[in-house]
């Protein structure tokens, strides 16, 4: 490895410089946390979606199966009103496009609650090591709080500007977003679209830049881009669609078959299913949205509204309604053990550095 992913691992405190992405919405398992760390990188939960007494269950079964560092993520939260009838529309839409499924959308006025305040206070009473969040800045009261635990905070950036302002706010760390990445798009500055840069054009920039540590996220799913990551001034790398199709992924099965049988990119960038902007596997919901975008509501409502299709889906094993997210290098996803693709990832980056 290179001198500067020592910024990384020293400050972490992990083996190697690679971080399990929070994949939230049941992806990283405790098993799957525990596994990351105990192999020498950051495991991390993705409890944007939890309760605050399911946040506290996982990170007690977390600290049973590692005594490593691990990280917990959570979303800054977002705000966007709907009216009724908007909403009713969008449940409409939804229905059609999933109507195979035979199961009601419920058309439901949203209603927001402090569930942030109750899931950052478990990260604070819990003394989580590590704790990360994405589509925005922590503000100032949590990161002082924070600090007092000696807790390492990590931010999202996907545009220069963004990653100046999460340094400025203060955090030790900043992820690096590129266009290829899976899952949700972690933009909090203007258009979602206008912040598509690909990594290997972002990390430079972030580099030159910042003066604390850049982690490259997007599209690594092997020794090569380890190696071209760091090569490129980056101090780690986060990894996601590689360890969705590892054993202790919590996805589902069949969504685990779906990875492991792209024989090239077949993603999108939709909103059919949270109402952000997000990378994931095309499919006949996201096909059918395609016509409906004016109808779909921002995040969180449209997240809410296709809440009860995506369980139906699961319970159903149909993937066609499923929100299968991933990169666009999915295609490189291997059948393994989190701790096996750990030591695979070391021995690919060791072999290419001494080639």
């Amino acid at each position: 490895m290179l001198k500067n992913t020592k910024k990384c691992t020293e400050k972490l405190k992990i083996q190697y410089p690679i971080i399990q992405a929070p994949m939230a919405g049941g992806a990283t398992t405790p098993e799957l946390v525990a596994a990351v760390s105990n192999a020498g990188g950051l495991g991390s939960l993705g409890a944007g979606y939890m309760a605050p007494n399911d946040m506290k269950k996982a990170i007690k079964k977390i600290r049973e199966l590692t005594k490593e560092p691990f990280s917990v993520n959570l979303f800054i939260p977002q705000e966007h009103r709907a009216s009724q009838e908007q909403i009713e529309k969008a449940c409409q839409d939804i229905a059609e496009c999933s109507k195979e499924l035979g199961h009601n959308i419920k058309s439901i006025l949203i209603t927001y609650s402090e569930s942030f305040e109750e899931q950052i206070k478990v990260v604070f009473e819990e003394e989580v090591p590590i704790f990360s969040f994405t589509f925005g800045v922590l503000n100032a009261k949590w990161i002082k709080r924070l600090r007092s635990n000696n807790t390492i905070l990590i931010g999202m950036a996907t545009t220069l500007p963004e990653a100046q302002m999460l340094e400025k706010a203060g955090v030790d760390m900043l992820i690096a977003q590129g266009s290829e990445a899976g899952g949700h798009r972690g933009t909090f500055l203007g258009r979602e679209e206008d912040a598509l840069i690909g990594l290997f054009s972002l990390i430079p920039q972030c580099v030159e830049q910042l003066k604390i540590p850049v982690i490259a996220a997007g599209g690594i799913m092997n020794g090569r881009d380890i190696v071209a990551a760091i090569a490129l001034g980056a101090a780690g790398v986060q990894m996601g669609t590689a360890f969705l199709s590892c054993y202790e992924s919590g996805i589902h099965e069949k969504y685990k078959k779906v990875l492991l049988t792209q024989e090239q990119d077949n993603t999108i960038l939709t909103r059919a299913f949270s109402g952000k902007l997000a990378r994931g596997i095309r499919n006949k919901f996201i096909n059918c949205m395609q016509t409906r975008k004016s109808t779909i509501l921002d995040y969180p409502i449209q997240n809410a509204l296709t809440n009860s299709m995506r369980q139906k889906a699961k319970e159903t094993d149909s993937t066609d309604f499923m929100s299968m997210w991933a990169g666009q290098a999915a295609p490189l996803c291997r059948d393994i053990s989190a701790g096996k693709l750990i030591a695979q990832l070391i021995d690919e980056t060791n072999k290419t550095f001494n080639s």
